[in-house]
């Protein structure tokens, strides 16, 4: 049996991330739909279980995996921003940190040095501000 499922599974996409990801969501779907009891809920877990298993089950793996990058590229950009943020907050004791007001950079400072002229590394403007 398990022979004739590789067999069956040879040309086609098979579980990536997204697909993971879309099974995922449907169970959280389900299970809310266990205590709320909406309709709507279950709809959409089967719906994201259905485009989960035709995504698995898709010959068209160029077009797949053109999803999967996209699917790869916004949780890489969600993730990036939050641990920008916890990387913020840890610092947060030593340094201050300020936005650029011309190119809306990320700057950096060290806490406690009183008014300082800060000089943007990214488009060279500089202002002034007080740490």
């Amino acid at each position: 049996m398990r022979e004739k499922f590789y067999r069956f599974m040879i040309g086609r996409n098979g579980a990536d991330q997204l697909s993971r990801f879309l099974t995922y969501v449907a169970l959280a779907l389900i299970v809310l739909n266990l205590f709320v009891g909406s309709t709507v809920l279950w709809l959409l877990g089967l719906a994201a279980l259905v485009w989960a298993y035709f995504r698995m089950f898709s010959k068209n793996v160029a077009r797949r995996r053109e999803e999967n990058g996209k699917y790869l590229q916004l949780q890489y950009k969600l993730t990036q921003r939050f641990r920008d943020w916890r990387d913020r907050q840890k610092q947060r004791r030593d340094y201050v940190f300020f936005r650029c007001p011309s190119c809306k950079a990320m700057l950096r400072v060290p806490r406690g040095k009183g008014r300082i002229r800060v000089t943007c590394r990214k488009c060279g403007n500089a202002f002034e501000k007080r740490t």
